[in-house]
C-alpha cells in the first residue's frame, strides 16, 4: 500500500532544518536604483566543498508535474547547497526528507507561493524539481567542479504526494 504525504504550504519556520525560503518578504534591506528599486540582500547562504568548488547559475526547463505526484526518489548533494529560483509567479512543489544515519526518512511535501523560491542545505534529502505549471523555468545557483556531488535513493514504494482532504 502507498503512503500518503501530504502537501503543506512552505514557511520559514518548517522549512529551517532543510534550507532557507528566498522571497522578498517584508521591508527591504536597503532602496536603490534611484529610489526604484528595493533590495532583500543575502537571502542565502551558499556551502560549497572543494578546492576547484564555486558558484554555477543555471537555468533548468522541466516539465510540468500533476498531484497527487509519485515520489519514487530523492536525492541529494553532499558537496554543495542548492538554489531554485522561479522564473514565473507559479507554485512549485518541494519534497524534503530528514537524513536519518544517512539514509532519507520519511518525506514532508510543501507547495510555494507566488515569488517564493528556495536554497536547499547542503546534503539535504530532496525530490527532483517538480513545477506544477508551464513552463517550469527556474534559475539555479548551485556547486560547479570535480567531485561526486550527487547521492540517489529509489523507494521500495514510491509515496503518493497530494493536498490534504
Amino acid at each position: 500500500m502507498t503512503d500518503i504525504i501530504d502537501i503543506h504550504p512552505l514557511t520559514r519556520e518548517a522549512f529551517a532544518p532543510f534550507g532557507e525560503v528566498l522571497e522578498a518578504a517584508g521591508t527591504p534591506d536597503k532602496i536603490i536604483n534611484q529610489g526604484k528599486c528595493g533590495r532583500f540582500h543575502d537571502l542565502a547562504g551558499l556551502d560549497f566543498v572543494g578546492e576547484d568548488a564555486r558558484a554555477g547559475v543555471s537555468l533548468f526547463l522541466s516539465e510540468k508535474r500533476t498531484l497527487p505526484y509519485m515520489l519514487e526518489m530523492v536525492e541529494r548533494h553532499p558537496l554543495g547547497s542548492q538554489a531554485f529560483l522561479p522564473m514565473s509567479l507559479e507554485p512549485f512543489l518541494v519534497v524534503v526528507c530528514p537524513d536519518e544515519d544517512g539514509k532519507p526518512g520519511r518525506p514532508l511535501a510543501f507547495v510555494t507561493k507566488p515569488g517564493q523560491g528556495i536554497n536547499l542545505f547542503r546534503g539535504t534529502w530532496h525530490g527532483v524539481l517538480t513545477p506544477l505549471s508551464e513552463p517550469g523555468l527556474f534559475a539555479v545557483v548551485d556547486r560547479v567542479g570535480d567531485g561526486n556531488n550527487l547521492e540517489e535513493v529509489w523507494f521500495e514504494t514510491p509515496y503518493r504526494v497530494a493536498m490534504p482532504d
